[in-house]
Order: C-alpha cells, then structure tokens, then sequence
C-alpha cells in the first residue's frame, strides 16, 4: 500500500485504494510522458483509469489564484451614449459637403458619397440587381458608393442578378446605410387599410399576363383574372392596358400580399338593376329591336338590352326553314314582336314572323275545297304526312287518304321531299288546319280510267260489228251479181224434168 502525499487532509477518512494507483503529483504532470499503457494500463476501452481524486486543499490557497478586476475594464470602457456620438460625429464629417438642393421632395437626406449632382430625387436612372435576399432588392446606383433598396413586390417577377432595371430615388435609410429605390412603374405606397373586400374602387390597368391583367389600386398590386374583365369571355385583353376600370374587391389578404378585384361581379349587379327596372315595362304584343347573339339548332338568341330572349325557330318565318342561318345572322339587328313572357323563370319568346302578315288570312281567296294543288311532302308521322302547298300553309294527308289500297307505313308511300298532287278536303281557317287526300285523286283516275277503257271495249265492238255487217253485205252483193246456168239433168223424184234447175260448174 503507497503512502498518503503530503497534501492530503490527515483527517481525511476515506481509505486508499490499494487496487488503484496513487494519481502523479502536480511536478510530474508538468512533464509529458512519452510511455505507451499498456491496455490494462489504459482502463477499459483504452481509457486511462480514474485516479483517487484530490481534496480542494491539494490545489492551493484560493488567495494565491489570479483575480479578474472586472471594474477596471468597466470604468476604461467608452459609454453607449458615447458610441452614438462618435458615430454621429463620423456622419457629419461625412455630409459636409452635402448640398441640399440636390434632394428636394425627399423624406431624408442622401448621403453624397458621389459626386455632386449624381444622384437626385425623382430623376429616372438605371441601375443594376445585384442580389436579392428575401423581399429585398439590392441595386447598384451609378455615381454613388451606397447601395439602393426597393421592395420585391414591386416586380411582377423575381429578378435575376445583372438585370438592369429603372428606379427613381426616394430618400436614405441612415441605419443601413442604403438608398431607397422604388422601380419606375411600379405600385410603391402601399395602404392596405384602403381596401377592403365587397369595396368598389378604381383600379388601373397595368399589364396583361397569362390569367388576366395586372391592376394597380391605391399603390397596391392587384390581380383581375380574364374571366372577372367582362360579362362574356374576351380571348384578347391587350386593350384595356394604361385604361381605368370600375371594380370590385373580392379578396384582400395584406398578410400574403394578394389582391383580387373583379369588373364581371360589378358589371352583373348593374345588370340586375337595370333588369328588375326592364321587366316592369315588358308586355305581350311589344315590338322591340334586338340584336342576334348566337344561333341554336332550335333558334336564335336576341339581346333586348338588359336581357336575352328566345327567337324560335319556328317563329323565324311563315315558311319552312331549313337552319337558322338561312335567315338571320349573328351581329344583325332585327325587330322582333313579343309572344310568351315568363316572369318567373325570366324567360321571353319572340317572333319575327308576328310581324308579317299570315298567309291564313287570305287562304279562302287561292284554296277551296275539291281544289287540287302540288305540294311537297315535309314531314311524316305514324298517322300521316304533312304536305306544303305554299309558304307557310301546309296540310296533312290522312294514312287512309294515301292509296286505294291499305297502307302499312307512311313513310314508304309518302317519303320526304317528294312532289305530290292532292285534293283539298276541307279548310279549317280559325285552327289553321286542312285536310288532304291522294285516294280520291286515285279513285278519279281509276274511275276516269275505266270509263276510258270501257269506252273504248264498246267502240271496239261496234267497230267489229260493223265490220262483220259489211263483210255480209258485200258478200251478198258478190253473189247477186254472178249468172245462174240451168242443168238439163232431171233430179231425182222429179217428173219430166220440171224441176228446179241445179247450175253446174263452168268447164
């Protein structure tokens, strides 16, 4: 067992470790040893072994310690107060040959570390980006060692470094040392306590991107989207560049910088307005002048104004049409008469035919009945076809006034398009119906045919007869005019030969 140092307490209670050996003394470890432990010299792992660790007292007095006099570095440090005035003393040396009639209109000096005159308030210059960091702009500006500062709200996209940009000078930020910037064209005073969603304010037209336009309102950047410009979609919007529209606010989000204005909601609610006021004045019979907006396999639409109506296809003329295009054309104005109002479902039916005079109204004075007329077969249905016989006046053949015979399907008899002579039957004028028929045209013919043909039986048989009566007469006349040559030869049962005489044939 190693005996105790001399530095150890003697009162000390705590045993040596005999297991352990005595940790070196502070002369020893002063001087570096170049010995290798072996491992189990090391310790476990390659760690030395922890010594018995040394009483406080083994370290010195705390009196003989060096002591930090931490108020002599106070009282030989300069005050705060003293820092600002150097500094302040150090600008004023630096804006002594400031002249400020070089920054009239500005809010704060510009430090002149140019020449005098190069940089001036509200003057376009071109600079260059030299870095954006955040939502600040960093731009070199000629003839001046400071560096200006503007916004990245005020580029419609983030610049690139080396990008030349136009800026004019607002003023100087003395704590950072830098210009205030703000790019030419660009939306700078920004308030948004002066927007508010559902407000209508006036915006400036900016630009076009691919959404829609670029708006300025109050100095805020705003966005109005190419379906919100107008009450139809319009594919080119380079025209309402530089112009002021009438919007409203449909979002404003100051903490994200978004602003979304919309002319389509504004331009419906006027619309409304001046509906509700249109729909008190509309009655049936009034003539009003529209114009045609778009064209439908059913009809066409026409814009009174405030609202649109329904031209029907059928009311386009008296006669068939084919397509609608045939008779009007989109961008035409016509004069149309009202027909149908339905106020609840804000619907109104026009016509342009109402405004012509029907052909019904003087069907007596060209059509009666028994009358036979060639029309054309429009239309087909399982109990019939209907036939027009002239612009606007049509009428309809019965399946069982097609044919004589039994008739299975329309259609087969009757085919679309086809020209065919009909008898009138009868004239409805107030239903404007009229009833035709095909069989009784046939069964004039077929009686017109057989009377024809038994005219004919009959004056074939009187030919025959006659025929027959003169080859008669002829025959007779023939035989009258040949001679009779008596016979001297008795007949039998005769007496003395008294009887008639026979002729004989000549030799």
């Amino acid at each position: 067992m190693n005996e105790p140092s001399n530095n150890e307490n003697p009162e000390s209670t705590t045993p040596p470790n005999p297991s352990v050996e005595q940790a070196p003394s502070a002369a020893d470890q002063t001087q570096p040893s170049n010995e290798n432990p072996s491992r189990e010299e090391r310790g476990p792992r390659g760690k030395k072994p922890f010594g018995p660790r040394r009483p406080r007292e083994s370290r010195g007095p705390r009196e003989d310690r060096p002591v930090a006099r931490f108020d002599e570095f106070r009282a030989g440090a300069p005050k705060l107060h003293e820092l600002d005035q150097d500094i302040e003393a150090e600008l004023a040396a630096a804006m002594s040959g400031y002249d400020p009639s070089t920054t009239v209109g500005l809010a704060e000096p510009i430090q002149q570390n140019a020449p005098k005159g190069t940089v001036k308030s509200g003057q376009r210059q071109k600079g260059t980006v030299i870095s954006v960091r955040g939502m600040d702009v960093f731009v070199e500006v000629p003839g001046g060692r400071s560096q200006g500062l503007m916004s990245l709200d005020q580029f419609e996209k983030k610049p690139e470094p080396g990008q030349e940009v136009e800026f004019v000078v607002d003023g100087f930020d003395s704590a950072n040392g830098l210009l205030k910037l703000s790019k030419v064209g660009a939306a700078v005073h920004v308030d948004w306590s002066t927007v508010r969603v559902g407000q209508i304010v006036e915006a400036r037209v900016t630009g076009v991107n691919k959404g829609g336009l670029t708006v300025e309102v109050n100095g805020i950047r705003g966005f109005l989207p190419s379906g919100q410009v107008a009450l139809n979609f319009i594919q080119d919007l380079s025209a309402f560049v530089n112009q002021r529209l009438t919007v409203i606010v449909t979002e404003a989000n100051p903490s994200e910088r978004n602003l979304v204005v919309s002319r389509k909601k504004l331009l419906l609610a006027e619309r409304e307005q001046e509906q509700a006021a249109f729909w008190e004045k509309l009655e049936e019979g009034q003539i009003l002048h529209g114009t045609v907006t778009s064209l439908q396999s059913y009809g066409a639409f026409v814009n009174l104004g405030p609202t649109d109506a329904l031209l029907p296809i059928s009311e386009l003329t008296w006669g068939r049409v084919g397509a609608v295009a045939d008779i009007v054309k989109v961008g035409q104005g016509v004069t149309v008469k009202i027909i149908r109002l339905d106020r609840a479902n804000k619907k109104i039916s026009v016509s342009l035919k109402a405004l012509e005079k029907s052909p019904w109204d003087t069907i007596t004075e060209r059509l009666h009945v028994g009358s036979k007329v060639v029309g054309k077969v429009t239309r087909t249905t399982q109990f019939g076809a209907f036939v027009e016989l002239e612009p606007g006046i049509e009428g309809m053949v019965h399946i069982s006034e097609i044919a004589l015979h039994k008739v299975f399907r329309v259609r087969d008899a009757l085919p679309e398009g086809k020209e065919v002579e009909v008898e009138v039957l009868s004239i409805d004028v107030e239903n404007r119906r009229i009833a035709l028929s095909l069989k009784t045209i046939a069964a004039a013919k077929a009686r017109a045919e057989a009377e024809a043909a038994k005219a004919e039986m009959a004056a074939r048989e009187a030919a025959q007869a006659q025929a027959e009566a003169e080859a008669e007469a002829q025959a007779a006349a023939e035989a009258a005019s040949k001679p009779v040559k008596k016979s001297n030869i008795p007949l039998r049962g005769g007496t003395g030969g008294s009887g008639p005489l026979i002729p004989t044939p000549k030799e």
